[in-house]
Order: structure tokens, then C-alpha cells, then sequence
């Protein structure tokens, strides 16, 4: 290694950093990391990364004189200081970007089930996060099923299992066709908030962690309460526990146009318009106005595969307990809009569905 008088402080620093890391991770604690590579550690920001040495693994690191390292083609001082930084993540109990970490210059990774940042996620990370779904057995949910959102979320990979991505490296993800970062980001999200959710939980022998949508879990505990007559219900409470909590998903999932579009054709808004009046507001042909109220039975059909045996006995329930035939009309409204009949296929809502609600369901 060449040193003059210019240089010698700062490759001292270099030398004992590496060093001391080094020590670290040749203790036993760490002997598992041996054999990984380099690039395990990197994140998509990095800069300065030492390319020639990114394939090694630290085992093959770590038999070669500093001097040797240093002396690599390519290698200069920011290079070495990238490697040292690498190192020092590989010696973290925790990788880079995890919700615990402690290590003060490793950037935080936003996962509050609304955003996660992809350039902030390792390989060591994406491991953690694969193995959080295997061990909540969750490889054959779907991606949309646990989506944070489905408007972020591509279409074509709605209903695609976790188990796609689980035997893959972020690098093999990358490399598939169709999988451009936006689709990438998109699948680390739904990995990320489930082991946000989920990481910290211990498995017992009596009970089991089922993982659904919130709204799925509010309405169904509503609806359980309903059959047994446990709670009171009439059109106010409809809105509230039911209709209220589809509408705000549908938001989240498809968007505030189709919201707003859904609002207007249940008359939510009191407006009772029509859709060929809503499809001139919207400047939209009526085809397209149809096509776009189908988005929303698609939408459900992902979130809630099962709402079909659930509306069923919610609404015999309902019909025992309510007389007034008129105050289940938005209830059967939004049954037709959200959860058609499958010959229908969410496609066939006709002018004739719409209905005349009375006053009080529009009460809060």
C-alpha cells in the first residue's frame, strides 16, 4: 500500500476502522454471515460501492491483506470507505432499514402500512421480511388480499401468492420481465407492512394469528353481532357499520373518482342521479361508467373473496329484525354494486337498480 505524508492520517483510520470490524465479525456471534456476499448488505442508494469486490464473500474478504484490498483495481479511498460501511451493517444485529435498528447512519425505512421505501431495502432486510411470511404460513394469500392499497398495487399481480416471491432474491426480482421499480416497490410494500405487523408477534400453541383486511374484520364482527342480536340495528346503523366502511376502502383501493362515482350511484350524496347524468357530469361515455362501478366489485372480490356467504346470512338476519322493508334498500344497493351476483359479472348494474332512500339513512 503507498502512503505518503498527505495521506498517512486518513489511511491509518482506514486500516484500524477495518480492523476493528473486521474483529466483530469473525466472532462467533457472527459466523453466519461469513458466507454471504458483499452485496447482501447494499442498498440501491449506495454510492461509491466497490464494484470488483461486491461478489465476495466476507470469508473471502477477510482472508486478504488490507493491503491487498486496498490494492485492487479500481479501489480508492471512497471505495474503502463504502466497504467498511458495509461491513459495519453486515455487524448489526439488525439490518439496514429495519424498524429497530440502532445504528444511528443507517437511514430509517418508512413501513406505517402506507409506504415503504424501496431504495431503503437490502437483501439482509427482504430475508427478514420473506421469512416473516413463511412462518405465519401466509405464502398463499395474495398480494392484494394484504395490500396496504390496490390503487399502488398492479392489476395483473392482484392475485398473485406471496409464495411468487418468497424463494427470490431482490437482485432475481429485478431481473424478472415486467418488474420495473414501481412494481418492485409495490410487492416490498405488501412484504414490508406484513412484517411490520407481524414481526414482533410469538407463535403459541393455542392460539393463531389470522391476518385480513381491517375493514373485512370490523364489518364481519358486526355482522356476527347482528345474527345473534346482540346489537340493535336499523337503517343509521346500516350506514354506519356496513356501508361507511365500504365506501372508505373503496377510496383507499380505487380512488376518490370511483368513490365519489359510487356515492352518487347509492345516492349517497342525496343527489339521485342517474348514471347517464353522472356520466355526463364526468364527461364519461355510460359504458365507461359501468366499466368503472365494475372496478368496485373487483376490488372486493380481492379484499373480500369470502363476503359472499357473509352478506347472506347478514341479510336474513336483517330482514327478520327489520320490518320496514324500506330501510334495507342501501343495504341491498350496495349488495348489487359491491358483491353482484357472479352472472352478473360485476358488470350489469342497470338503470332500473336505482332507489329511492329514505331520509333517515342518510343520518349518521
Amino acid at each position: 500500500m503507498k502512503m505518503n505524508r498527505s495521506s498517512v492520517v486518513v489511511e491509518y483510520r482506514l486500516v484500524a476502522s477495518y480492523e476493528e470490524v473486521r474483529k466483530k465479525l469473525l466472532t462467533e456471534e457472527f459466523a453466519d454471515r461469513l458466507d454471504k456476499p458483499l452485496a447482501f448488505w447494499a442498498l440501491p442508494t449506495d454510492r461509491s460501492s466497490p464494484i470488483a469486490l461486491m461478489g465476495k464473500t466476507l470469508r473471502e474478504l477477510f482472508s486478504m491483506p488490507f493491503e491487498q484490498l486496498f490494492a485492487t483495481p479500481g479501489i480508492g479511498q471512497k471505495k474503502i470507505n463504502c466497504l467498511i460501511e458495509l461491513l459495519r451493517r453486515a455487524a448489526n444485529p439488525n439490518p439496514p432499514g429495519s424498524l429497530d435498528t440502532t445504528v444511528a447512519e443507517e437511514p430509517a425505512l418508512a413501513i406505517d402500512g402506507s409506504h415503504v421505501d424501496a431504495t431503503q431495502v437490502s437483501e439482509a432486510l427482504w430475508v427478514q421480511w420473506q421469512q416473516t411470511v413463511r412462518d405465519h404460513g401466509l405464502g398463499n394469500m395474495t398480494l392484494g388480499r394484504v395490500a396496504p392499497s390496490l390503487e399502488r398495487l398492479p392489476r395483473v399481480i392482484w392475485n398473485t401468492p406471496l409464495d411468487a416471491y418468497t424463494s427470490l432474491s431482490l437482485a432475481q426480482i429485478r431481473s424478472l420481465k415486467t418488474h420495473g421499480e414501481k412494481r418492485v416497490s409495490a410487492v416490498l410494500e405488501v412484504f414490508g407492512s406484513l412484517h411490520a405487523l407481524l414481526a414482533g408477534s410469538k407463535s403459541q400453541p393455542h392460539l393463531s394469528v389470522q391476518v385480513v383486511p381491517r375493514f373485512v374484520a370490523d364489518i364481519e364482527y358486526w355482522a356476527s353481532a347482528v345474527m345473534r342480536r346482540t346489537v340493535e340495528v336499523d337503517a343509521a346503523s346500516i350506514r354506519r357499520s356496513f356501508v361507511d366502511r365500504l365506501m372508505a376502502q373503496v377510496e383507499i383501493d380505487a380512488g376518490e373518482e370511483i368513490a365519489q362515482l359510487a356515492a352518487s350511484r347509492l345516492q349517497l350524496d342525496g343527489s339521485g342521479a342517474t348514471v347517464r347524468q353522472v356520466a355526463r357530469d364526468m364527461d364519461l361515455t355510460r359504458a365507461r361508467v359501468y366499466q368503472l362501478l365494475g372496478d368496485i366489485a373487483a376490488v372486493m372480490n380481492v379484499r373480500w373473496p369470502d363476503a359472499q356467504v357473509v352478506i347472506l346470512g347478514l341479510r336474513e338476519a336483517l330482514r327478520e329484525q327489520i320490518k320496514d322493508t324500506k330501510q334495507l334498500g342501501l343495504f341491498d344497493a350496495v349488495c348489487d354494486l359491491f358483491f353482484p351476483n357472479k352472472q352478473h359479472d360485476g358488470l350489469e348494474i342497470h338503470e332500473s337498480h336505482a332507489i329511492k332512500l329514505p331520509d333517515e339513512v342518510h343520518a349518521e
